[in-house]
């Protein structure tokens, strides 16, 4: 009898606005999907747990960790990595453009997982407060930044993204 964990499981998704179809075994996770199959390298593998936020994706609009998340599970899911943000031209979204200008990156590392949650953030509340920005990266650890470039990056992404709200 063959081993329930060899067996594979066809799966469909849409991955920055392009359309697969993989054969996962039940053990994989989205993110060795994203980096190994995918080649999407911005998402990061960090601790392999969950608690450090590096691997962030979002699968239908909202964020996940990806090393957490088994593929198999995903069928017809829409997943947006933080290579999806930008335009096809190569020009940065608006989020990503105030966290280069407000120097609210450091090293990069958990630069996928802060731009994620922090654009889930904005979607969902076009001013928030410094309270609600440290609820909404609370399971993205940065250990360059001291948090304040990252909140300032935030405010300065609303104002990009929702001009009239300010």
């Amino acid at each position: 009898m063959e081993d329930l964990l060899d067996i594979s499981a066809l799966i469909q998704l849409r991955v920055d606005g392009q359309f697969h179809e993989l054969d996962v075994l039940p053990s994989r996770t989205l993110l060795d999907v994203l980096r190994d199959d995918l080649g999407k390298k911005g998402t990061h593998l960090g601790c392999k747990t969950g608690h450090c936020g590096a691997c962030t994706v979002m699968i239908d609009g909202k964020v996940a960790k990806s090393c957490i998340t088994m593929a198999a599970t995903l069928s017809r899911a829409e997943i947006t990595t933080i290579e999806g943000l930008a335009d096809d031209d190569g020009s940065m979204h608006p989020i990503q453009q105030a966290f280069w200008d407000e120097a609210g990156l450091q090293c990069g590392y958990c630069a996928p997982g802060i731009v994620l949650s922090s654009l889930e953030l904005i979607q969902d509340n076009h001013n928030p407060s410094t309270k609600d920005m440290e609820v909404a990266l609370a399971g993205n650890l940065c250990r360059c930044t001291g948090y304040q470039s990252i909140k300032r990056s935030v405010t300065e992404a609303c104002v990009r993204m929702y001009p009239e709200k300010k």
